[in-house]
């Protein structure tokens, strides 16, 4: 097979979606209605406006911009000139984007006018771009507005010719475990992604339905988008600068919305809301959430909030999200034997998992082992990083990094992380069974465990927990609740309350750092030091 075959551009699904509902509303945003062949006349603007300014083909933009209808329409323009994205999430520092720069050496940048700063740290680091950086929501000569007005004039720009292989997508790492890595994302891959996503997470997805944007289009969210456009349903975005459950119910109302793409703090927000009980979302059918394990606790409290709209899948950024799929239908799932939390789901079509010892040997079903992964959906690799394509590819597949079991019908139950695993007194302790009976706790808000250094037991169980509104149990309150409920090796020697657990950009909660905080507030001798 010739490794030149020709290969889809993603712009191509709004080619052709412009094409068959041209009057059809594209993206909303406020009073903003963008039909979808005045979108695809202003990313053909934008996209000849990047070919002036010196992009050719294979060339990277960081894009850096909040939630915009001209971020929705910049991503499709640079795909149609034949770039590659590498768009940021909004809440880095201009120190981050350094950084991301310096591995993903843009030629040009697209960056919201509000953060300015950002864009000349991108200068700073790799040298002079191709051209001046063009502004969302900007005005003036160089703004997005100006050179590529979503008024439905100009000249149509046909999609660039791309092959297997080509990357589309520059999508890095969210940096919880360290520095973030580039995971080259291509066309052909992206294709199947997209289609996999219709399949799988958004069955009968059509131009009549509605998705509402709650997440950062820089990440999963951005391909979320991308099933919608394939399909012509409307991306409706908020107004509000943050998550706000409020507009967000009153969108899902007035809209009509009826899917969204969410991870487990903005669906458990959602789901506690009192709009959630006023509002009127029987137009959902599939509320997705992903990025991070949902406790049950929040995951019941969901479903008996919204219905049986739920829809989990499993996956990292290197395998864009296609690990397992957990179906509305599916969520009573029962688990195997002293597994005390729910599946994520069966393996999504087309993809291969096993489960793998650390001798390479693969397990049997109720034997655990590290999650590996093959099929269309993983990526094409690490952009220039030798180290970490050799760490994460071995022997064909790639390792996540996550243990799991199997069910005897294929079902995945993660049980934690290689690298949040921890030893104390000899015995392994993965966090998750812990951390799911603390969050239980009518108390506790959110909580993470982890294994601090501890002089004789080498390492010992950390609970660092935040409180439920209303709620203010006591370390013993804690202690009470887990004894009878978990082995006594699991239990955490230390419970240590924070108004809030850090998160990164996309909600994560950042073990990495809880940990250094705990560090620097003075862990010594197995224990913590005072709060700062």
């Amino acid at each position: 097979m010739s490794p030149h075959r020709r290969a889809v551009n993603l712009a191509t699904l709004l080619t052709q979606t412009a094409r068959r509902v041209p009057g059809g509303d594209a993206v909303v945003r406020g009073e903003r209605r963008i039909n979808w062949s005045t979108l695809d006349g202003g990313v053909s603007a934008l996209a000849a406006e990047l070919t002036a300014r010196g992009l050719r083909p294979g060339d990277c933009v960081l894009v850096h911009s909040v939630n915009e209808i001209e971020l929705v329409q910049t991503l499709f323009a640079v795909w149609r000139a034949g770039g590659v994205v590498a768009p940021t999430n909004a809440r880095s520092t201009p120190g981050d984007i350094a950084v991301i720069a310096r591995v993903c050496r843009p030629a040009l940048v697209v960056c919201h006018d509000a953060d300015r700063g950002h864009a000349a740290a991108v200068a700073d680091t790799v040298g002079p771009l191709r051209g001046e950086p063009l502004w969302i929501a900007g005005t003036g000569p160089d703004a997005v507005a100006t050179v590529a007005p979503l008024d439905g004039t100009g000249p149509p720009v046909p999609d660039s010719a791309v092959r297997n292989g080509d990357p589309a997508w520059y999508f890095f790492t969210s940096g919880t475990s360290g520095s973030p890595k580039c995971a080259v994302l291509t066309h052909d891959q992206m294709g199947f992604v997209v289609t996999n996503h219709i399949a799988d997470l958004m069955p009968g997805l059509s131009a009549a339905d509605a998705s509402l944007v709650l997440a950062p289009l820089s990440h999963g969210a951005g391909v979320h988008l991308l099933p919608q456009v394939a399909r012509g349903a409307r991306t409706v975005l908020p107004t509000a600068a943050g998550l706000d459950p409020a507009q967000a119910w009153e969108l899902v109302e007035r809209e009509r919305v009826s899917n969204m793409f969410t991870v487990p703090t903005i669906l458990k927000k959602l789901a506690e809301h009192p709009d959630a009980g006023t509002r009127d979302h029987t137009s959902l059918r599939h509320v997705v959430y992903a990025g991070a394990p949902m406790y049950a606790a929040d995951q019941e409290h969901a479903r008996a909030v919204l219905g049986d709209v739920l829809v989990q899948y499993y996956g990292l950024g290197e395998v864009t999200g296609n690990i397992t799929v957990l179906g509305p239908d599916e969520h009573d799932r029962p688990a195997p034997d002293g597994i005390e939390f729910g599946t994520c789901g069966r393996v999504r079509t087309g993809m291969q998992v096993v489960l793998r010892d650390p001798d390479g040997m693969q397990t049997a079903p109720g034997e655990p082992g590290e999650v590996c992964v093959a099929g269309p959906a993983v990526c094409h690799g690490y952009l220039d990083n030798d180290e970490a394509n050799a760490a994460a590819f071995r022997d064909g597949w790639f390792h996540t990094g996550d243990i799991g079991v199997f069910d005897e019908h294929g079902y995945l139950f993660l049980t934690g992380r290689i690298s949040d695993m921890y030893i104390s007194g000899g015995s392994n302790v993965h966090p998750r069974d812990v951390e799911e009976k603390l969050v239980a706790h009518p108390g506790v808000g959110e909580v993470a465990v982890l294994g601090m250094p501890h002089p004789s037991w080498g390492e010992v169980g950390v609970a660092v927990w935040a409180p439920a509104d209303g709620h203010e149990p006591g370390e013993s309150d804690l202690r009470e609740w887990l004894e009878p409920r978990i082995a006594r090796y699991k239990l955490p020697r230390h419970y240590v309350r924070w108004p809030e657990l850090p998160r990164s950009g996309y909600g994560k909660i950042v073990k990495r750092t809880i940990r250094d905080r705990l560090l620097g507030q003075g862990w010594t001798d197995g224990g913590p030091g005072s709060p700062s």
